[in-house]
């Protein structure tokens, strides 16, 4: 599609970045392949009249536990191939299923044109790959032809699960995550419930479906869907041909040539696609042939079609398809008497935590139930017919978020279990659409979730003066849940046909307003001088609004993400009832979760008493009854035995971990987000107790103020200082809590360490990062501790600072003393650390010196891996 400059190089900038999530959705399970597949070409016949051939690049991942076994389908998102999904096809495949990864057409080496999971075209390519799957003698089959199979995808992918169950009654099982029901109603949303038709355009999402596309074949090299899908690991490679050609003959064959305009405009979407949102584009409305066509890929076309057991796993954060598309899908399902779980988790096309792990077992479960006939559905102690993700706050052991999933045993829908009201006030407010529809107020940008941030599931919204009417409610009395989709009804007065967008933000005294998941409701209404009433249904959301916060509506003529009239005019909006009616359901139930109290109290009064205990000399002067050494390790400064962490939830940050670190070493602790790094190093602290196993430290059991503590210094999770003093008295106030002498300090060589030159004398707040970095380790090593513990060290450190502290830490191994650092550069830790340990989701994956395991890689690979790409080789074949 033509574009000026400017506006082209804006949605290709904004492309790049929404696609990542958009596009390649699917890929938020964990990245752990155990089996590798065998690539292939599967033909398949598509196509109204069944006279097109289609060749579909495969792979095909056997079961590891061999003979026999349920196969999976695994599609991925719009903008990615089969590559998208291939770390969680060997997961599958490891965990028992026979897994079928294909890319669909339009889309990676795949031929044909992308008909938006037309029943026509991509539902008879997979019925296709279902044929291929009964020939295999790997997959179990309930019949001749019929293979016990499911299919699990999202977004684009989660639409193809849903169709092809309707159209072929050979799918047992399936698992959509963050799809459509109704596609019309995804691009021409309407709150007051008049339909599509009368929806209002969602253009920043619409264009970002098929600009993306039709930019692929753009002259200049087209990065497109295919390239936008590489940036998220998926395959970036071009079509085979030019892909603008009718599909007659497989699209996308044939001879390369320069791309005619025909090509350039709709790229691989099929003509009558492309033509479609040509004109929509143009005009921001929908036709009747528009919502026929996108309805046409929709579940909504199919009612009473899909009778397969289905768990429909939605993100909250959502504004491409919201939680409101999983509760139709739901509601159809479940009324032809087929069983139905709702989930909404904490993600979403807009971003979120993604709840890798959960929703990865959560589907495993699904299909061990409905396809091997064991185990169960919630993949983690029961089933739930309705859960959702809520914010536990801060994990006190490794600071991170704590999600919480509360359940039931039934799904409410969004009207709830039951309703409450909350009355709102203000008087009649004028609000203005400005000539253009510029400036446009903000609420979430497509794919980056609320432009201006926020906490706690929503976005700090930005409302342009003039364009909005605001309405709150008194302080509330008490806490309030809000579950489902709350309710309103407005006045519009006015001439003419007016678009809104309707809001509810939670309003605290002390902060700005949030918007919950950063949603809008879009309407259309007939003004009237008499006034037009109009009951607003508001997106789905599950909050808590906590007691003292106000619930603020606003309803304002402008939003960035959608498409508003050019021409001026003035409206009055008013309440019709005060009364905002909201949703919920009590008998959702939290467990509990997190670390029992006493993981934050005893390390709480542990620094309490450690601190009298040096500030009086008593912790130099013996150990306490029970910290007897282990003679045999007396000289060894770090012995990890069989370490384990687990919170209540039963899940565990470190599990059955052990390693020993000798004298002269510098290890490199390493391992992704989330491996139990800072958890083990909290541990190695006293700060937290562990659950199993033991640490010891020259011998002696590391337990809260453990007098052996005293010989090791740390920097663990960002310095603290005390801002309005100087970083030379920071040190010596630090130094003089310890109890000890001065002249133990070492005070100049920390000094010479720190490198702050005549900065060592301003007060701490005015230091940059990096030196508030130096400083602090600079702290740990006063005293010159025989272990010293390091997390993260280099954070805001230049080039040259970075290589003088690995020079430091260096000389500081070879005098005899030890140092664990724990990083994410992993060439820094290569060229600073003589070993290294590698932990993935709490275990132990390898463990020795770097240069054995570089050596190792070496005879595998060939000479000169990098420990990157060792590391990436070790973490993917972890389980």
């Amino acid at each position: 599609m033509a574009f000026p400059g400017g506006r082209r190089a804006l949605v290709i900038v904004v492309s790049l970045v929404i696609l990542m999530a958009a596009g390649v959705t699917w890929a938020l399970w964990p990245s752990d392949p155990v089996v590798k597949g065998r690539d292939l070409v599967i033909p398949v016949v598509d196509g109204p009249a069944d006279d097109q051939r289609v060749d579909l690049d495969a792979t095909f991942y056997p079961p590891a536990s061999g003979g026999r076994a349920p196969a999976v389908l695994l599609a991925h998102g719009f903008g990615g191939s089969k590559e998208s999904v291939r770390e969680q096809a060997g997961r599958l495949a490891g965990q028992g299923y026979a897994v079928l990864t294909w890319s669909a057409r339009g889309f990676g080496r795949s031929t044909g044109q992308i008909a938006l999971n037309s029943p026509d075209y991509e539902v008879k390519d997979v019925r296709g790959l279902i044929d291929w799957l009964a020939g295999r003698p790997e997959v179990r089959l309930d019949g001749p032809g019929d293979p016990r199979v499911g299919i699990a995808g999202g977004s684009y992918g989660g639409a193809i699960a849903l169709m092809t169950a309707a159209y072929d009654s050979r799918i047992d099982a399936i698992v959509p995550q963050i799809t459509w029901y109704d596609l019309a109603d995804a691009l021409f949303p309407d709150a007051s419930g008049k339909g599509p038709v009368n929806g209002v355009f969602k253009k920043m999402w619409a264009g970002i479906f098929f600009t993306s596309a039709a930019d692929r074949l753009a002259p200049g090299g087209g990065s497109g869907a295919g390239g936008l899908a590489g940036l998220a690991g998926a395959a970036a490679q071009p079509p085979a041909g030019s892909g603008g050609r009718q599909a007659g003959q497989g699209a996308g064959q044939g001879a390369v040539e320069a791309p005619g305009a025909d090509q350039v405009r709709c790229g691989r979407f099929l003509p009558q696609i492309c033509e479609m949102y040509q004109k929509v584009a143009e005009t921001g409305r929908a036709t009747q042939e528009a919502v026929d066509l996108l309805r046409r890929s929709s579940p909504v076309s199919v009612p009473g079609k899909i009778t397969v057991p289905t768990l429909l796993l939605q993100g909250q954060r959502d504004s491409l398809f919201p939680l409101s598309h999983a509760d139709a899908n739901a509601r159809a399902i479940a009324a032809t008497g087929a069983p139905v779980e709702v989930a909404w988790f904490n993600g979403g096309h807009d971003g979120g935590d993604g709840e890798a792990d959960w929703l990865s077992a959560r589907t495993t479960g699904w299909f061990d139930r409905y396809l091997k006939g064991t185990g169960s559905p919630a993949g983690d102690g029961g089933s739930a017919a309705f859960t959702v993700t809520r914010d536990g706050g801060r994990d006190p052991g490794t600071r991170r978020p704590v999600l919480l999933h509360a359940t039931g045993d039934r799904y409410p829908g969004l009207t709830g279990a039951e309703r409450t009201t909350v009355a709102l006030g203000g008087p009649p407010q004028p609000v203005a659409n400005p000539a253009g529809g510029s400036p446009a107020s903000i609420s979430a940008v497509p794919g980056l979730g609320g432009l201006l941030g926020g906490t706690g599931g929503g976005s700090i919204a930005l409302d342009m003066p003039g364009q909005a009417a605001v309405f709150e409610s008194a302080p509330l009395a008490r806490p309030t849940q809000v579950t489902g989709s709350p309710a309103v009804t407005i006045r519009v007065y006015g001439t003419g046909e007016a678009t809104l967008f309707a809001k509810l933000y939670d309003v605290s005294g002390g902060s700005l307003p949030v918007l919950p998941s950063s949603l809008v409701a879009p309407l259309r209404v007939t003004a009237s001088e008499a006034g037009t009433p109009v009951t607003v249904t508001l997106p789905a959301i599950d909050r808590r609004f906590d007691a003292g916060h106000r619930m603020r509506l606003v309803v304002s003529t402008t939003d960035l993400g959608y498409a508003t009239p050019a021409a001026p005019a003035v409206y009055r909006v008013a309440l019709d009832a005060p009364a905002l009616e909201l949703p919920g359901d009590a008998a959702l139930r939290t467990p509990a979760t997190g670390p029992a109290w006493w993981t934050w109290a005893l390390p709480l009064a542990a620094i309490v008493v450690a601190a009298v205990l040096l500030l009086t000399g008593r912790a130099r002067r013996g150990a306490h009854a029970g910290d007897a050494p282990d003679a045999m390790s007396a000289e060894v400064p770090l012995v990890i035995s069989g370490l384990g962490k687990r919170y209540r939830n039963g899940e565990k940050a470190v599990d059955d971990l052990s390693f020993r670190v000798e004298k002269g070493q510098v290890l490199g602790l390493l391992g992704p987000n989330g491996a139990g790094k800072t958890t083990t190093m909290r541990m190695l602290m006293g700060l937290i107790h562990p659950d199993e196993g033991e640490i010891r430290i020259f011998g002696h059991r590391v337990r809260p103020g453990a007098p052996v503590l005293s010989r090791l210094g740390s920097f663990v999770e960002g310095p603290g200082f005390l801002p309005h003093l100087s970083g030379r008295a920071n040190l010596e106030l630090y130094w003089q809590a310890t109890g000890r002498p001065p002249q133990d300090a070492h005070m100049e060589e920390a000094l010479e360490i720190a490198g702050l030159g005549a900065a060592l004398e301003r007060a701490v707040r005015t230091y940059s990062q990096g030196m508030r970095q130096r400083l602090a380790i600079a702290q740990a090593m006063l005293g010159l501790p025989d272990l010293l513990v390091l997390d993260e060290p280099t954070n805001g450190l230049d080039p040259p600072q970075i290589a003088e502290m690995r020079r430091v830490l260096r000389a500081y191994a070879e005098r005899g003393r030890t140092v664990i650092v724990s990083s994410h550069l992993l060439a820094e830790v290569e060229q600073t650390c003589s070993h290294v340990v590698v932990m993935h989701r709490g275990r132990l994956v390898s463990a020795g010196p770097v240069g054995d395991l570089l050596g190792t890689a070496a005879a595998v690979n060939g000479a000169g891996p990098r420990l990157e790409d060792v590391f990436l080789d070790l973490i993917g074949e972890s389980r």
